[in-house]
């Protein structure tokens, strides 16, 4: 009677705890915006810092005024550049509630590439296909993308899917390449292949999903910083452990943060992004963020 008694208590114990972790992912964590911030040494030796705000990720629904606040309060930090690496939406509704978040940023120099949820909206899914490596894509209600890009283009931002151009920003000549979101195949890197340009000061390539085989091409090109998104950080960590799965080919140990992209001397930074499939709005052990690079000299 005794151990059927513990057992039942450390059942009820089980579940009240369970009930109380996914209380805190879904109310608590995944409203928890945090301003990331790293130092990437890249610049000459004599070259003054040049700041990037790296946005990923929004994942936004049109109610959702909270976060489109705290982005837009990010124009207060002046950054040198704002690139954004897709998934903005997940609403057809939600392009309103986008622009409230950027329109503070759109005075700046700024570049972005789409991802999987700029074109089509998210579906009900089991989440334990994430780790699953070959499951299908499912897609959902098309969304407005060509009115968002109408939008971030009419404002000066370089639209880098599939594309490659160079802007000025903080005083530098910055060469830009992109690629469409090669989640869903619509990357074609041949489209802005080549070596950078020995005339400009530094260079960025963006990409949504972080997929190895486009990070060597571009880092081979000799793209000093590499940007993108896609895998939330891993959404649902594990203290001590980490991310549990990238949705890519990427290593689990490069989920979200700066790294030195392996076999080049390339930066990658990647961002655990601002919101969640809203299917499954928990986060635990991610938060939501945004990140200043502050590039420095070598």
């Amino acid at each position: 009677m005794r151990k059927r008694t513990l057992f039942r208590r450390l059942a009820a114990g089980t579940v009240v705890a369970g009930a109380a972790t996914l209380a805190y992912a879904s109310l608590v964590e995944r409203n928890m915006f945090t301003l990331r911030r790293f130092d990437v040494p890249m610049l000459p030796a004599d070259a003054e810092p040049l700041r990037i705000l790296h946005l990923s990720d929004l994942h936004m629904m049109p109610d959702q005024a909270r976060k489109q606040n705290w982005v837009a309060s990010l124009a207060a930090l002046d950054p040198d550049l704002v690139v954004v690496t897709g998934d903005n939406m997940a609403d057809p509704a939600a392009v309103p509630g986008v622009l409230r978040a950027l329109t503070p940023l759109l005075d700046l120099p700024g570049a972005f590439v789409f991802g999987s949820n700029d074109y089509t909206g998210p579906v009900l899914k089991n989440p334990f296909t994430y780790f699953l490596p070959d499951r299908e894509y499912a897609e959902g209600a098309e969304l407005p993308y060509e009115e968002l890009r109408d939008v971030l283009v009419g404002a000066g931002w370089a639209d880098l899917n599939n594309a490659r151009t160079s802007i000025k920003a903080g005083g530098r000549l910055i060469e830009l390449a992109g690629v469409d979101d090669p989640h869903i195949g619509r990357d074609d890197y041949d489209l802005v292949a080549g070596p950078v340009s020995t005339s400009a000061d530094l260079s960025i390539a963006l990409t949504h999903a972080p997929e190895p085989i486009v990070l060597d091409q571009m880092a081979a090109d000799g793209f000093g910083l590499l940007l993108a998104g896609h895998t939330h950080g891993g959404q649902v960590c594990v203290p001590g452990v980490g991310a549990l799965v990238t949705n890519c080919g990427l290593p689990r140990s490069m989920a979200k943060g700066l790294h030195r992209w392996p076999g080049s001397d390339a930066w990658l930074h990647v961002s655990a992004g601002l919101g969640t499939h809203p299917t499954a709005p928990v986060r635990f052990a991610c938060p939501p963020e945004a990140s200043i690079l502050t590039l420095i000299p070598r």
